[in-house]
């Protein structure tokens, strides 16, 4: 449990690539709902996926179909995509798992009293629940940022410290904030706030393609957590593994 006079560091989490591998699930969902809703076949065929946010996933298939994006369509897919993807994540999926050392990194820093874990996710909230519990991860996560509130992920970092103050009463430093995802929109979206990048190349961006960002530290993943957190805390130097 932590307490707040303890609290120094603030963790926020990617999801997809980054804790875990949905195996497709999240992709084929989205498909499966614009086929439903709008008769679309293979709508995200020729739309980048990794590291975009829900909401302009769904809106770049719906514009390239002629269609206006509005508030009553998200609603619409949004409702769709839930139910279609609590379903799917219960299929058997090649390629589905935690990420390596997810499940001891985030035992280790929830038992930390100087830790708190948030999500900063372009998930929407209910699919990134969905899918962390899934994997018995949810858990961990009881503040983030997602999608709902800004389908910019580089507006997420504001939501979650917003969040953070107004649980705890105070923020603590940005460079103390951690941001953790498996892409270059993770890195970036670090940026305006001052908070430290943590890439992982666990999704579909290598580790030389991650680097070229200049995150402030990079890993291959995370599967020897106690090195990552002796460097993120700043005990070591910043060095890329």
């Amino acid at each position: 449990m932590n307490h707040q006079k303890h609290l120094k560091y603030f963790f926020l989490f990617d999801i997809d690539g980054t804790l875990v591998r949905t195996g497709g699930a999240g992709k084929t969902s989205m498909e499966k709902t614009l086929y439903e809703l709008f008769g679309l076949k293979n709508a995200l065929d020729s739309i980048p996926m990794m590291g975009r946010t829900d909401p302009l996933i769904f809106k770049d298939a719906i514009e390239n179909n002629g269609m206006e994006w509005t508030s009553e369509i998200e609603n619409n897919l949004k409702d769709k995509y839930f139910n279609i993807l609590r379903k799917e994540m219960e299929k058997p999926r090649e390629g589905e798992m935690v990420c390596p050392g997810i499940d001891g990194l985030l035992k280790n820093l929830s038992e930390r009293p100087d830790v708190f874990l948030g999500l900063l996710t372009g998930n929407y909230k209910e699919s990134a629940y969905i899918k962390l519990n899934y994997f018995e991860l949810g858990h961990y996560f009881t503040l983030g940022a997602f999608s709902d509130d800004s389908s910019n992920r580089n507006f997420l970092g504001a939501v979650a410290i917003k969040r953070f103050k107004k649980r705890f009463g105070f923020i603590v430093p940005s460079h103390h904030v951690y941001v953790i995802g498996d892409t270059p929109f993770d890195i970036e979206c670090a940026r305006p706030h001052d908070f430290k990048s943590v890439a992982v190349a666990t999704g579909i961006h290598s580790y030389k393609e991650l680097t070229k960002h200049n995150p402030d530290y990079a890993f291959m993943d995370l599967s020897n957590f106690n090195t990552f957190l002796k460097i993120s805390i700043g005990l070591i130097p910043k060095t890329f593994l």
